[in-house]
C-alpha cells in the first residue's frame, strides 16, 4: 500500500480542539500513516493577516500534537513570500516525498464553493487528493456548485474522499473574541496551548 500522508492547512490561530479531532478522525477514516500541520504564513482567503506570530502558532501546533501518533508540523509556509498558496505547499511535499506518497489535502466543507477560484486548482487537484471534512449531524457536501468548472473524475475524487468528523462547535475567531474580553478559553485548546497563551499572553489572554 502507499504511503498516504494527510497534510493539514491553516492559520492555527490559536489551533484548537476541534482542529485536533478532525485531525484523528481524518486519520482514522482515510487509514493515513501521517498528518502534517501547515500553518500558514499568511491565507491568501484571509484579509487581516494571523493576530499570533509565526513562532507562537508553530509551537502552539507543536504543543497540541505532543503525542499523538504519526502527527507532526511543517513550517515550510513560513520560509516562502506570503500568501501562502496551497499549490506550492503540496507541490514542495510532492518533490519531496516522491509518487509513491499518497498525499491528500485536508479541508473544511465550508471552503467547497471557493474551490474553482483557487490559485491552480487543477494542478493541485493533479498533485494531492482533496479530502472534504463535514460535521456529524450535518448533510455531506454539496458539490453541484463546482460541476460547471470541474472534470467529472475531479468531481468523483472530490465525492470519493469525504471525510466524516466530530461535531465540535469551536473555532479560532471565536477563542481570540472571548480571550480579547477577558473570558476564559481554556476549555476549547489542548491544556498545554491554554498554558502558552496565558505564559506568552497573547489574544488580550482571558485563559
Amino acid at each position: 500500500m502507499k504511503n498516504r500522508i494527510i497534510l493539514f492547512g491553516g492559520t492555527f490561530d490559536p489551533i484548537h480542539l476541534g482542529h485536533v479531532r478532525a485531525a484523528e478522525a481524518a486519520q482514522q477514516y482515510l487509514d493515513a500513516e501521517r498528518v502534517i500541520f501547515i500553518p500558514a504564513r499568511r491565507s491568501p482567503c484571509k484579509p487581516e493577516p494571523p493576530s499570533a506570530s509565526e513562532e507562537d502558532r508553530l509551537r502552539m501546533v507543536q504543543l497540541a500534537i505532543e503525542g499523538h501518533e504519526g502527527f507532526e508540523v511543517s513550517d515550510c509556509e513560513f520560509h516562502r513570500p506570503p500568501p501562502s498558496y496551497t499549490v506550492e505547499t503540496v507541490q514542495e511535499f510532492r518533490e519531496r516525498l516522491g509518487s509513491e506518497a499518497d498525499l491528500f489535502w485536508l479541508l473544511g466543507a465550508d471552503a467547497v464553493k471557493d474551490l474553482p477560484r483557487w490559485y491552480q486548482i487543477d494542478r493541485l487537484m493533479e498533485l494531492c487528493r482533496i479530502a472534504v471534512m463535514y460535521r456529524a449531524g450535518y448533510p455531506k457536501p454539496d458539490f453541484s456548485l463546482c460541476k460547471p468548472y470541474f472534470t467529472a473524475e475531479q468531481i468523483r475524487s472530490l465525492e470519493e474522499n469525504v471525510v466524516p468528523v466530530p461535531l465540535v462547535d469551536i473555532s479560532s475567531s471565536e477563542i481570540r473574541r472571548r480571550l480579547a474580553c477577558g473570558q476564559d478559553a481554556s476549555d476549547r485548546v489542548p491544556a498545554p496551548v491554554a498554558e502558552y497563551i496565558r505564559r506568552r499572553r497573547l489574544y488580550g489572554c482571558g485563559c
